[in-house]
């Protein structure tokens, strides 16, 4: 039976039977990964502790049918102690694996894994607030999957100072250009998505929170558009 060996970042894992489960994976590598660690739920299991979501693993696995097995597991990293510890980072974190695991379902990239990593150890470190975290891994993430906002210019005349941007295309637009169902942001909204994209923290600091919260409504709205249903998670955080 084929086998192979990846650094993943544990997802979501669900009980199957009475001692198995089975995971969801991002790998750095091998893409998504759906895979039955076998005994982990016996008290007596090496490695079950090491397979709980938000943890990092270098994982050997045999390949398989439907879902692969986990034959070893070694722990690279635990982001799920300092996540859980608090109610914000843990929703952001839920939020995140969860589109995580739906971007990914049918291809990535290892720029996706190094995202999904870099946006784990922030959250776990607490050194940026877990909504802007969120925000800004959704934006990227976003973006690394093909529906790259554009922010730059009016999508209809060019116009270099644009004022409202739209969840359904994903261009801005200016005031005389403006659709119906555009959201109005203005240049403070705008140059605030921008910053977010390419995870400018200084600048990010400086917006004011009313700005946030209504950007972190258009990108929820954005990513819901472009999965064309929201997570589920999303009802949790903290905004």
């Amino acid at each position: 039976m084929p086998h192979y060996r990846d650094e993943a970042i544990i997802l979501r894992t669900h009980k199957l039977g009475e001692v198995d489960r089975i995971l969801t994976a991002l790998s750095k590598n091998h893409g998504q990964i759906r895979a039955v660690a076998k005994g982990v739920r016996k008290t007596t299991s090496r490695f079950g502790a090491r397979l709980e979501p938000f943890m990092v693993a270098d994982l050997q696995l045999y390949e398989g049918k439907n879902l692969d097995t986990v034959s070893q597991v070694e722990q690279l990293a635990n982001y799920g102690a300092q996540i859980v510890s608090d109610y914000a980072t843990y929703t952001a974190a839920s939020a995140i694996v969860e589109a995580a695991e739906r971007l990914t379902r049918e291809t990535s990239t290892s720029q996706h894994y190094m995202l999904l990593l870099g946006a784990l150890r922030t959250l776990s470190q607490k050194v940026q607030p877990a909504s802007q975290v969120l925000d800004s891994y959704l934006l990227r993430a976003l973006a690394l999957s093909g529906w790259v906002p554009d922010l730059d210019s009016c999508q209809g005349c060019g116009d270099p100072s644009p004022i409202a941007f739209s969840v359904h295309t994903g261009h801005v637009s200016c005031n005389d250009c403006t659709m119906p169902g555009s959201v109005r942001l203005g240049e403070k909204g705008l140059r605030l998505m921008t910053h977010l994209l390419r995870g400018e923290w200084e600048q990010i600091e400086l917006a004011d929170a009313s700005v946030k919260t209504t950007v972190s409504g258009v990108i929820s709205g954005y990513l819901q558009w472009q999965l064309e249903r929201g997570l589920k998670a999303l009802n949790h955080v903290e905004r």
